[in-house]
């Protein structure tokens, strides 16, 4: 029996991802585009931003350097504290990440270790440098920063940025300023960033070149248990939600069902609940990942960042991979960033309370996404094989599919083709992504479409030439209807937007 192909080899087989500078042996930890991976790319990116920037009518996009200068770093502790244990052989020269190991193998969390303790383990489970087999001699401490030279000379230290954080905490004051200096303030960005990971691994999972989504959200800390959460949110919109959780003084027992309610009650701020409300809904709702495959793990004091007093990682089981892997987190990062560019940079980041007429310095709330990570994970969700189409079978969202529609004249011929590229322009002419395909059979036409998640395709055959009537097939049933085809655009938009049901067209 056939089954479903591995997910990397289906993405490069499909040219949605595939190694950086192939031609050349590859460049570990990067990654190209092809034209069908970049489009899945937009549409997530669209996706993210349609629904956390709704979220508050004072949420905003913004966009900045990935070069930054070295007291950014010293000011946000990455330089003494961006750390991963560097497990070294030295007999063949592999590096590992050593907590990594221990988790892939033993299933086992290790974060919190020593590097000492963690060699001690290496040790004790026979967890030996995977090419050579021999022992791993020492652990070490590795900062992931990328340093670069700046200038025809060199002569200034700067670095890629490991996150996009800093560019909200840089730019806080101006535009706190310009727009309309009222908190709660989200500034949102998605790019780069850059992290020197000891062992990339798992395709688009760990990277050293990777795109990241993230909200910061700027609020009054005197406010973090206020039932109003702005202007248009109330903690008593969502407190009866179930929200999926593992919590850190409770791992020996299974995943629990809490509310906002009991989170608050366990002694997490309702600001931090509510959002962890939205994650998950976002999640579930709009990405479509099965509930059983989605959790809040939370970070206890020795394994969380640095910079957060609370830290719930943001999980999804992958089948390919066998465990939970972390897609993003929901992190309060206090006044931490705030108040080190405030002391290194010697500006003055803290705003006027309208209220009580007292300075203070904001808190931030933290929604992190791992942009890559996310498309990783919805192309496996929503990967299946098909055993009656003996085909693989990508049932995307219809707002994530890279393709919405593709026309398909039945015959080679200049008269089906005529019709078939009219439609195909009109679907263009009204922004919904399309494609114009008369090569092979139909069959095979239909699954080249339904790999790549293409929800509808629409066929031209005799009877269009004659009616204008064509045939529309839906990915996932393979039902079929039949429309006009002045109706195909204005049918497409509705379908892919939910306001119709393909069994209800007419």
């Amino acid at each position: 029996m056939a089954q479903k192909e591995n997910l990397s080899a289906f993405m490069k087989r499909k040219g949605f991802v595939y190694a950086g500078s192939e031609i050349y042996g590859g460049l570990a930890g990067t990654w190209e585009f092809g034209h069908i991976g970049k489009l899945l790319k937009n549409h997530l990116e669209k996706t993210w931003k349609d629904f956390f920037l709704t979220l508050d009518d004072n949420f905003y996009e913004i966009e900045g350097s990935i070069i930054m200068p070295k007291p950014v770093f010293e000011a946000s502790g990455h330089l003494d504290n961006f750390d991963d244990p560097l497990a070294e052989c030295f007999k063949c020269g592999t590096t590992e990440r050593a907590d990594k190991i221990i988790e892939e193998k033993l299933n086992r969390r290790e974060e919190s270790a020593t590097n000492e303790e963690l060699l001690k383990i290496l040790h004790d489970n026979n967890l030996n440098c995977p090419k050579c087999k021999s022992p791993f001699e020492k652990v070490t401490t590795f900062n992931m920063m990328f340093p670069i030279t700046y200038g025809p000379k060199g002569g200034q230290t700067v670095y890629l940025r490991p996150e996009t954080a800093q560019t909200p905490y840089l730019n806080f004051k101006t535009q706190h300023e310009l727009l309309r200096k009222k908190l709660p303030l989200g500034l949102a960005v998605i790019g780069k960033a850059f992290r020197n990971e000891i062992s990339p691994k798992h395709s688009l999972i760990r990277c050293r070149e990777f795109e990241q989504a993230e909200l910061q959200i700027f609020f009054n800390p005197k406010n973090i248990n206020n039932e109003k959460i702005s202007d248009i949110a109330n903690f008593s919109d969502i407190k009866n939600e179930k929200l999926t959780v593992m919590l850190q003084r409770q791992r020996d027992n299974p995943l629990r069902q809490m509310s906002p309610n009991e989170l608050v009650e366990y002694g997490l701020p309702k600001f931090y609940a509510y959002y962890m409300t939205r994650v998950q809904e976002y999640i579930l709702d709009i990405l479509k990942i099965p509930k059983d495959k989605f959790r809040f793990y939370e970070l206890n004091d020795k394994e969380k960042a640095f910079y957060n007093k609370n830290h719930f990682d943001i999980e999804v089981f992958s089948d390919e991979i066998n465990d939970w892997i972390e897609i993003g987190g929901v992190h309060y990062r206090t006044d931490h960033d705030l108040g080190g560019h405030e002391s290194v940079s010697k500006t003055r980041l803290s705003v006027l309370d309208e209220e009580t007429k007292e300075r203070f310095t904001p808190h931030v709330l933290e929604l992190s996404f791992g942009h890559w990570r996310n498309l990783y994970t919805v192309l496996e969700q929503h990967l299946h094989y098909d055993e009656k189409r003996n085909n693989n079978v990508l049932k995307l969202p219809k707002k994530l599919a890279p393709i919405k529609a593709s026309v398909f004249p039945l015959m080679n011929k200049p008269e089906f083709q005529e019709l078939a590229r009219l439609i195909h322009k009109d679907l263009v002419e009204n922004d919904i992504i399309s494609t114009f395909d008369r090569s092979g059979s139909i069959g095979k036409r239909y699954a080249r479409a339904d790999e790549i998640g293409t929800p509808y395709c629409i066929t031209v055959d005799h009877d269009s030439l004659e009616t204008g009537i064509v045939t529309v097939r839906d990915r996932d049933s393979t039902d079929q209807i039949k429309i006009h085809k002045d109706k195909i655009s204005e049918t497409i938009r509705n379908l892919i937007n939910d306001k119709i049901e393909f069994s209800k067209v007419e």
